[in-house]
């Protein structure tokens, strides 16, 4: 049975995502604002909230793909709302549309007085078993 930390793998681990629930449908996941997290204006960086996006999203788009193949992200955008330099933030992906060939998932983050801070997308391919990601 594949654990949080086999889903996530070590750079999720790194930046402190801790999966809540993940399934083919939602995935919920925290992490904490901190200093080695943030950019030079004291401000969590901005490629932290797309990794975000792109874990989360595709954390869900694999399970609910599941044995027939795997899933590779194409695209990611994320927009940022507010300036957020601690504290926990809570992350939920959820799909937009989930197709025979893409998928793609909505990702919003907010802070513990459950204002967004972010939200992104993450548009996914769907490669079928017989398919290479080499």
């Amino acid at each position: 049975m594949e654990t949080s930390a086999d889903m996530l793998g070590p750079f999720a681990q790194f930046i402190g995502l801790e999966l809540k629930s993940a399934t083919g449908q939602e995935v919920v996941a925290t992490w904490e604002a901190r200093p080695d997290l943030h950019q030079p204006y004291g401000i969590v960086h901005g490629g932290v909230h797309c990794s975000v996006v792109e874990t989360l999203g595709s954390i869900g788009a694999a399970l609910w793909y599941g044995e027939r193949g795997k899933v590779v992200g194409v695209a990611n955008s994320t927009d940022f709302f507010r300036a957020v330099s601690d504290g926990l933030i809570t992350s939920t992906a959820r799909p937009l549309h989930q197709g025979r060939s893409q998928q793609l998932w909505i990702v919003e983050s907010t802070d513990e007085r459950e204002r967004i801070v972010a939200r992104g997308q993450l548009r996914l391919q769907n490669l079928d078993g017989s398919a290479s990601t080499g």
